[in-house]
């Protein structure tokens, strides 16, 4: 009963997808959903963004290690993510009136930079997406026998169907009724949970105290540290395709500022919920801890819970997985088209030819995450290598070039390349400060260097005369 359940919500996804093609009439409606979606749509599709494998999987059993302070990265730096992007980068960026993100850095540092930030995006979203098939994977393995490659396969297979005919149109839609079984499932779970140990202060006592511990020790470097957990997603997001295309998909400014606040209230209160019940289910059933942490939750729902806890539950962990999904795959497949493929072919590119461009874009970037995830099934590590990658080569050129009047082109390719290497040079030895942070502040340097060395030569009258 459980997986026919599974199977015909699956095909009820599938259904949407289909649907969703008649809305898609342009490559902006398939990558911005025409800019015409309401508040409930923006906000669940924001919620959605990667309310998906780190957060039900990933963050929960890295929790249970480490506490609180082991998953500042996700949910907590998540939600500063969705706080910060509307307060200080929505704005500018929705007045752009822009397809892609690779269009914004276009606008402000001209086409070179365009390419460089998408050369640097793309390869982020291959791990993004690889870890949201490993968990799809290991959804479907826990309930019929399919190995893992086998579940990834399939898994890729659902999301591209239905994301290669609908677009964002069909990640909206499908975002709002994901969001909605997520909330019912975890609710439901976390109370069951809390009434099979007695409630909630009998899990407290049991638990360790690092469980509850937010702040690190006082010493600088956990201090430093405990600030790079925080800016993984919290600033190396910023500058993601995903949360652009979501959050410029609003119908209006004011709606797109409002569904950026409402989502990371959600992210954060909701993101809460897989913490607690990993917590619980720890205390009712360590056996079930000690044999697969990432897979504790399914497994103790499968061993103890009933029949409509079950459905109910991994709907909501199918929802959110195929949403983050979906969503990391119409990122890059947008980015590549946009800018890398069109500016080759110039004016000669009709809108309809991009279209079909976008979508086998897709099924590339499916191809290639799908290979990743077969070799490679840590999801949290996969998830916040995507985010790193962002943050030491893209976050400092894009806020330079909205609020610094002397950030040029110049500044921000060094500032890409410089912090890139940084990072990639640090990752490499065992440094008592986080290798990303080192690879930020190379990138901050590079940009303040490169731009004051080679300033932007105004031409005067008297030369143009």
């Amino acid at each position: 009963m459980l997986l026919t359940s599974i199977i015909i919500y699956l095909a009820i996804t599938v259904g949407i997808g289909v649907w969703s093609t008649r809305l898609v009439k342009s490559s902006n409606d398939f990558v911005l959903a025409g800019r015409s979606l309401p508040l409930f749509l923006s906000a669940s599709a924001l919620f959605a963004t990667w309310f998906g494998s780190e957060t039900i999987f990933g963050a929960s059993s890295v929790y249970l290690e480490d506490g609180l302070q082991g998953v500042i990265e996700d949910p907590f730096g998540g939600a500063l993510c969705l706080i910060l992007f509307g307060i200080f980068y929505l704005r500018p960026m929705y007045r752009m009136g822009v397809l892609t993100i690779g269009d914004v850095f276009k606008r402000i540092f001209g086409r070179r930079i365009e390419f460089f930030a998408s050369v640097f995006m793309i390869p982020a979203y291959f791990g993004y997406v690889a870890a949201q098939l490993v968990a799809l994977s290991l959804v479907l393995g826990s309930i019929t026998d399919l190995s893992l490659t086998e579940g990834i396969l399939i898994s890729s297979g659902i999301v591209v169907f239905y994301t290669f005919l609908g677009g964002m149109w069909a990640i909206s839609i499908t975002d709002f009724i994901q969001t909605t079984m997520i909330v019912i499932g975890l609710l439901w779970v976390a109370i069951m949970i809390a009434e099979e140990a007695g409630g909630i202060s009998e899990i407290i006592s049991k638990s360790p105290p690092e469980s509850f511990q937010f702040f690190p020790d006082s010493n600088p470097i956990s201090w430093i540290n405990y600030f790079g957990a925080w800016i993984i997603i919290g600033l190396g997001s910023i500058p993601s395709q995903d949360i652009y295309q979501r959050v410029m998909s609003s119908k209006s400014e004011k709606v797109a500022v409002q569904s950026t606040y409402l989502a990371g209230g959600f992210y954060l209160t909701f993101g809460l919920l897989p913490l607690f019940i990993a917590l619980g289910a720890k205390v009712l059933y360590p056996e079930l801890y000690l044999e697969n942490q990432q897979m504790l939750l399914p497994t103790m729902i499968l061993a103890h819970g009933g029949l409509p806890v079950q459905i109910v539950f991994f709907g909501a962990l199918i929802s959110a997985i195929m949403s983050t999904t979906s969503s990391g795959l119409l990122a890059p497949a947008a980015i590549i088209s946009e800018n890398l493929i069109k500016p080759y072919y110039g004016e000669k590119l009709k809108d309809k030819s991009l279209l079909w461009i976008l979508r086998a874009n897709i099924v590339f970037v499916a191809i290639i995450a799908t290979v990743i995830a077969t070799m490679e099934s840590n999801i949290y590590d996969l998830v916040a290598g995507a985010s790193i990658l962002m943050l030491v080569s893209l976050f400092v050129p894009l806020t330079a070039g909205l609020y610094w009047k002397k950030a040029n082109s110049t500044g921000a390719l060094l500032a890409m390349i410089v912090g890139m290497l940084a990072y990639l040079i640090a990752d490499q030895f065992e440094l008592t400060i986080q290798s990303h942070i080192i690879g930020l502040i190379f990138s901050i340097l590079a940009m303040i260097i490169g731009s004051y060395a080679f300033p932007v030569r105004t031409i005067t009258n008297n030369e143009l005369s």
